[in-house]
């Protein structure tokens, strides 16, 4: 279908970056550089300080950044670990292939965990925490954090939407033990492929997912540590990210701008909820705009027949996924919101006429009722 609009962008950010790109890539192809080499380490020295922790290990992808920082926090069988089902199958993946139990907890209208429901989850097996910053909007980590060192629990911050959001001055993935972002091309900051990292501010652990990425080796590569895996970060799409990182600044604001644009063409609707707004402790990046619609199917099926591709994150729930063996969880707000979201266009490269029609086109919709 030819769409007026696309969910994402990728031929028109390209050729705004071509002569950067296009150099990043034949310097990389012409000395050699592929695996674990000066681009990725500049990439991870670039994120450290950027989130303001000591260490960003590059790995080839954010589902291994979740399973990584999950071996390595020592997540084992007879382990539980809360986190949500409103989130991609890859943060439980990562608790279920360690051998330990994910519990489930609802979510609240940010789409973010219920913190209220988070206490009650917590039994003597509970080992770790994964609180999920859906959309490029922060969970509550005070009150995440305060619980976890009640119950001296381990926090790993699923934060592959939200590179760059923060909470009360605080970036994503600096909260807990350790943090991850994803670099798949649809995110905020994306890779030409797959690509993802793991920060942390302990010593110990980075050592743990170095060895890990690398077949067990860290320093020496004589020397195997440990049983790991062939998960490094190709120094091709670190490369790559270099590039787009010194654009990073701008492509936040202008999301910001675009999600403000839906904020003020959307209200009033009624049938229709905008995207959450967020309070003054939070700075959100947009990795989403997602609204809420009492007709979601039909309204997806009407943008597309006019041109405007949207996305459908939960079609399923994943907790109803029948083959995830997670059908006794009760989740109602997770249920009911799955029935609802629709992700709208979301990326710098829209122009203001692409959103104002996207708008018109909602309102079109709604007139029809």
């Amino acid at each position: 279908m030819d769409y007026k609009v696309r969910f994402v962008g990728f031929p028109r950010q390209y050729h705004n970056l071509k002569e950067e790109l296009d150099a990043a890539f034949e310097s990389i192809m012409s000395r050699g550089q592929f695996i674990m080499r000066q681009e990725m380490e500049d990439f991870e020295e670039e994120i450290a300080k950027y989130v303001g922790v000591k260490h960003a290990l590059g790995v080839n992808s954010g589902t291994d950044a979740l399973h990584l920082s999950a071996l390595a926090a020592g997540l084992k069988r007879g382990d539980e670990a809360i986190t949500v089902s409103h989130t991609f199958v890859a943060t439980i993946s990562a608790i279920v292939n360690t051998g330990a139990t994910p519990i489930l907890v609802d979510i609240a209208d940010d789409y973010n965990m219920d913190v209220d429901l988070l206490e009650k989850a917590i039994t003597s097996k509970t080992k770790a925490i994964f609180p999920v910053h859906l959309n490029g909007h922060m969970c509550e980590m005070d009150r995440i954090m305060e619980l976890a060192e009640e119950h001296d629990l381990i926090v790993i911050e699923d934060a592959a939407q939200a590179l760059g959001a923060e909470f009360e001055g605080k970036k994503a993935a600096s909260f807990g033990l350790t943090g991850m972002f994803s670099f798949y091309p649809a995110k905020i900051l994306g890779a030409a492929g797959d690509g993802g990292m793991v920060c942390t501010n302990e010593d110990g652990f980075a050592t743990k997912i170095r060895a890990l990425r690398d077949n067990g080796r860290i320093d020496d590569v004589r020397v195997i540590n440990c049983y790991g895996f062939c998960s490094r970060l190709d120094n091709l799409h670190a490369a790559l990210l270099n590039v787009k990182f010194r654009h990073f600044p701008r492509w936040i604001k202008r999301r910001r701008e675009i999600a403000e644009m839906y904020d003020k063409g959307l209200a009033g609707l009624d049938g229709l909820i905008p995207h959450p707004r967020s309070d003054t402790r939070f700075f959100d990046v947009y990795q989403n705009y997602v609204i809420r619609s009492d007709r979601r199917d039909e309204l997806y099926e009407y943008l597309k027949s006019s041109g405007v591709e949207t996305l459908v994150s939960w079609w399923v729930p994943t907790h109803k996924q029948k083959a995830l063996n997670l059908g006794h969880f009760k989740l109602p707000k997770t249920e009911q919101i799955s029935n609802e979201v629709l992700s709208l266009p979301m990326y710098p490269e829209l122009t203001d006429e692409q959103i104002k029609y996207v708008i018109q086109q909602i309102h079109k919709f709604y007139k029809k009722r």
